[in-house]
């Protein structure tokens, strides 16, 4: 579902930013047409599906898409060229004239949409977390 105050916050930018942008947004409609947008912090597009997916951010020089992500999804493709070691989200910053590689961006959002139905990253990596404990009890027992 598009919200028109996202088409507002586009069609303010640039012409090669609202490229960009428009192209992006298609991409996150085409991993899941269940996304919802909206407008967060004022004026910042989100893209949303029982939590947050991603966001746009135009700057002076590029186009950055937050992906909320906790840092668990893999990006087999280098796609991603920030934040790396953020605990909650990385993100692709996207220059005039850079290729979107498109099917590696629909592949980590899809990833994202699947851990956001599973409860969300926050509770995955807590799972994660419980079983990496349990692991270790499970050794010292062992060996004990």
């Amino acid at each position: 579902m598009t919200d028109p105050r996202v088409n507002d916050y586009i069609d303010a930018l640039p012409e090669w930013q609202q490229d960009i942008c428009r192209r992006v947004r298609a991409l996150v409609h085409e991993a899941d047409p269940e996304i919802e947008e909206t407008i967060k912090f004022t004026n910042r597009p989100y893209f949303v599906l029982q939590g947050n997916v991603c966001a746009l951010l135009a700057t002076k020089d590029h186009v950055n898409v937050f992906l909320y992500d906790g840092a668990i999804v893999p990006d087999p493709h280098g796609i991603i060229t920030a934040g790396h070691d953020n605990k909650t989200g990385r993100m692709i910053s996207i220059y005039r004239d850079d290729p979107i590689n498109a099917p590696a961006l629909v592949e980590l959002l899809r990833h994202i949409i699947a851990n956001n139905r599973a409860g969300g990253w926050r509770k995955i990596k807590q799972g994660a977390g419980k079983a990496e404990r349990g692991a270790g009890k499970v050794k010292k027992a062992a060996s004990g």
